[in-house]
Order: structure tokens, then sequence, then C-alpha cells
């Protein structure tokens, strides 16, 4: 286990980043937020969704296997049940970084596809959310992540 800060770190350093769940209809999305802010950032990041091919003007892959060059890292942004493929794609393809977002609800996180990951030697965040973290935060994610870490929707070990 390690604390939420160096796991977050770890994840931030990645430069190549996939963000699942990233909507045709941007909106108050939290995956398009993170895919925004990522890409705002300087991050090579690619939107994975099966549904379209094209999210706020930049293309998007139906799955992770189809991202050219591959990346380091995922977020996870769509529902739980859907994280355990997700993971289960993420260990065929190599890929050791995983951030399932959560917010102030239950979000895209699953315990049992989180436990999963962990024991196929994928570092699994299981919640929270990038943008709570340098050098990706702001301060209304600074303080939601105090917030969310008082109720359990930030991890404190990983």
């Amino acid at each position: 286990m390690q604390p939420i800060k160096d796991a977050a770190t770890d994840f931030l350093s990645q430069r190549r980043v996939a963000v699942t769940g990233v909507s045709r209809d941007a909106g108050a999305h939290g995956s398009n937020a993170v895919y925004r802010r990522l890409r705002d950032r300087g991050y090579e990041v690619f939107a994975v969704n099966p549904n379209t091919e094209q999210v706020e003007g930049d293309p998007a892959y139906p799955n992770l296997t189809a991202i050219p060059g591959g990346v380091q890292a995922v977020v996870i942004g769509t529902r739980p049940e859907r994280a355990q493929a997700t993971l289960e794609e993420c260990a065929g393809l190599g890929i050791k970084q995983v951030w399932m977002h959560r917010g102030p609800g239950s979000g895209s996180v699953s315990e049992d596809a989180a436990e999963w990951g962990r024991a196929h030697g994928i570092t699994v965040i299981a919640g929270g959310c990038p943008l709570m973290f340098k050098p990706t935060s702001d301060a209304s994610h600074t303080v939601m992540r105090w917030m969310f870490s008082l109720n359990g929707n930030v991890p404190r070990q990983v």
C-alpha cells in the first residue's frame, strides 16, 4: 500500500493517458472534464467511446487496443460494471496504472475490479479524481479532495 498522494504522483507522471467514458455531449460529464484538463496540461490524451469516432473535436477510439502506440495509464470514467472489462484489457496490454474516477457518488469504482487489477500487477486508484492532485489540480478540485477524503470517496492508501 502507498499513500494516495504518491500513487497520484506516479499516475500523473505518465504522459500518454486514455480516458474511458468520454461523452459525445461534453456538458459537465466527469470524463470529459478529466479529458480536457489533461489535454490542456500537455498530456497526450485519448478519448475512449465505442459509440462515436470523435469527441470534443478529437478522434475517439472504441477501446484501448485501438489507440495507436498504446497508453501508459487509464482513467476509468464509465459505469462501475464496465470497470472489470477495462482492467482485463489493461492487463492484456501491459498497462500498469489505472484510476477509477469518483466524485460525490459511486462514480466508476468497482471494488471487485480494483482487487482483480491489483492481483494482476496493476496499481489501481479506486476513487477521487486525477484533477484533485498536482500538476492537474485547481482550487475547487483541491477542496473537493479534502471533502471527499472525509467520506472515503478519495482513498487514503492505494
